[in-house]
């Protein structure tokens, strides 16, 4: 499914054609920031496969191969991305946007450092920060937005050791005010009905304080109260997944289809699940989620492209701000593929999960809120 998706978006860009192969569809054609379409997809594509990225390069099995591939023309992507010169530079025409998505590639290249930072020549380098900076230029929503220049600041500062501390520090202060209880952030001072608690909050928050906390930065001292919260999440996240493999679509960017289990994903890959969350299990939730979901016909067009759609096609449950790219946030829903092969995610049984457990009459005991002394 990696390759499926990833495919034609790292093709065309290892190619330096993403922005003349990438499909503009017709309900996007008039959107202000259609220009922001090729970022958007390689920037999420690549967040999605870094982890997976940073495995071992060495053998000749199918997957290694497969890795080398991709790395290959994530590379490639990622040189024309930055070249101002070529047809498929990233950074023209900056707009408030550039605060999403440009964190969608300081992310991956502090992710897979080893594979996609540190290959860059100076040059690249110097220009890839001057690009990813331009961010700053503008003001930020009070919202889950707030952790997307943090994201950004994060990486530089790991990247190059300097970075504004400010969108940092104040991220995390908005964001321990935006806490509403049982695991759960308002997206702002309001609650949401979406996902965005496991598309955005709880991994970025996490990451952000697991750099201020490896950075010596007093933020980190909030890291260990914020994963208490993240595990509960997802807690609450295993419980949408219904016996058949399916999940409650509510809320905004429903486009993102599998990325509603990032956080779980997330989880998984850094080895922070819950103790009441065995990784045999989450991988057969999540496994059944991914093939119910990515499966179901007319997710993918005749050439492999996605389209809009919670399940198959759907256009009509596109939000304002979709573009093509942003349907490649789902392969965030795959970051758990960074997991080594030895991990106990890969080698415990699978079995049923909660739902499942439930719906079958299997005695289970009481799910309980989580409250903080």
């Amino acid at each position: 499914m990696l390759k499926r998706i990833a495919g034609p978006v790292l093709r065309a860009a290892g190619r330096g054609r993403l922005h003349v192969e990438l499909p503009q569809r017709a309900w996007e054609a008039q959107k202000s920031d259609l220009h922001t379409s090729p970022l958007q997809a390689f920037g999420r594509t690549v967040s999605g496969l870094a982890p997976w990225l940073n495995l071992p390069l060495d053998g000749d099995d199918p997957e290694t191969t497969l890795r080398r591939e991709l790395l290959e023309q994530t590379q490639a992507g990622l040189a024309h991305a930055l070249d101002p010169d070529g047809p498929d530079f990233a950074f023209g025409q900056p707009t408030p946007e550039r605060i999403v998505h440009g964190c969608y590639l300081a992310y991956p290249l502090a992710v897979a450092r080893g594979r996609l930072w540190d290959p860059l020549s100076p040059e690249s380098r110097d220009r890839c920060v001057e690009y990813l900076q331009t961010y700053r230029r503008f003001p930020c929503n009070e919202s889950n937005w707030l952790l997307f220049p943090a994201i950004t600041e994060c990486a530089l500062w790991e990247l190059t050791g300097d970075c504004d501390p400010q969108p940092i520090e104040y991220a995390v202060k908005r964001h321990l005010e935006f806490y509403v209880g049982d695991g759960t952030y308002g997206d702002g001072p309001e609650y949401h009905w979406d996902f965005y608690n496991s598309y955005v909050i709880h991994p970025f928050l996490l990451e952000v304080l697991r750099t201020c906390r490896d950075q010596g930065h007093p933020c980190g001292e909030h890291f260990d109260r914020a994963l208490a919260r993240a595990q509960r999440y997802a807690e609450v996240l295993e419980r949408m997944v219904s016996p058949e493999g399916t999940f409650p679509i509510l809320g905004r960017s429903s486009v993102y289809r599998i990325a509603v289990f990032y956080h779980l994903s997330y989880l998984a890959w850094r080895g922070w699940l819950p103790e009441s969350l065995r990784p045999g299990v989450v991988r057969s939730a999540l496994t059944a989620v991914i093939r119910r979901v990515m499966n179901a016909p007319g997710t993918f067009d005749e050439h492999g492209w996605l389209q809009p759609g919670a399940v198959g096609h759907q256009p009509g449950v596109i939000d304002s701000y979709t573009y093509t790219g942003a349907l490649y946030f789902c392969m965030m829903g795959l970051t758990h593929l960074g997991l080594p092969a030895g991990e106990p995610f890969w080698t415990e049984p699978g079995g049923p999960w909660t739902q499942q457990r439930l719906w079958s009459g299997q005695p289970e005991g009481p799910d309980r809120c989580y409250k903080e002394a």
